[in-house]
């Protein structure tokens, strides 16, 4: 007779119970049903068979108010990037609770109306769901055996940086100009200072905007990058 011994494979938890786990333990607002609005079908964003993203890097100067809301966007990133992901973990660590990015975006919702986390108000939600996003992509290559799993990030080790989606910033071509113009980020009153080493080409609009500390000098000493 031949025994043999495994390790059972944890049971995931689901449904009702998942819900209640969520909401009652782990803090996460339930999802908001919309009940009086009609229902629209979903149309997908699919991009033509000609169509490229590329990437373009200027130099950034923002004036010492600019910088100093940046320095606290950095922040706020690097923040709700390490409390999804040890929120994640304690769900399923703890509880067998699948918890995905929208499970994160609530979380967020959350914690934005908290008394002792109401300061990230002052941060754009959209630069923060993006933060989320990218905790949301590591572990979407780590289950797929494609990249490591996800570490906290530290204060001087990662990169300062913080994406800016179409609804996070404001851009103005300037006429006489083409390719060149205005940018003015979310929860900033006036545009960034960009550097124009070249202009867009053509018919090139910016749909997203990454914009990251310089390594060799702060961004309270107005430099920095700007990848869109």
């Amino acid at each position: 007779m031949v025994e043999a011994a495994g390790r059972e494979k944890p049971i995931r938890v689901t449904g009702a119970e998942a819900k209640l786990l969520k909401r009652e333990v782990l803090g996460v607002p339930d999802r908001i049903k919309h009940q009086q609005r009609m229902a629209v079908p979903m149309q997908r964003r699919t991009p033509g068979a000609d169509t490229h993203q590329r990437v373009y890097r200027y130099r950034c100067y923002p004036t010492p108010a600019q910088a100093d809301q940046l320095v606290k966007t950095f922040g706020a990133c690097r923040w709700a990037y390490n409390e999804g992901l040890a929120l994640r973990d304690k769900a399923w660590r703890e509880h067998r609770v699948s918890f995905g990015h929208a499970d994160s975006c609530r979380a967020l919702t959350g914690w934005r109306n908290a008394e002792e986390t109401r300061w990230l108000q002052e941060i754009s939600s959209a630069v923060l769901q993006q933060a989320l996003r990218h905790l949301g992509a590591a572990f979407g290559r780590f289950f797929q055996g494609s990249g490591r799993q996800p570490k906290r990030k530290r204060k001087g080790r990662s990169r300062d940086s913080a994406t800016y989606v179409r609804s996070g910033f404001r851009w103005a071509e300037d006429p006489e100009r083409p390719g060149t113009g205005l940018i003015a980020l979310a929860k900033q009153s006036g545009p960034l200072r960009i550097r124009w080493s070249r202009p867009l080409p053509a018919g090139v609009l910016p749909v997203k905007l990454i914009v990251s500390r310089d390594r060799a000098r702060a961004v309270g000493a107005a430099r920095g990058t700007t990848e869109m």
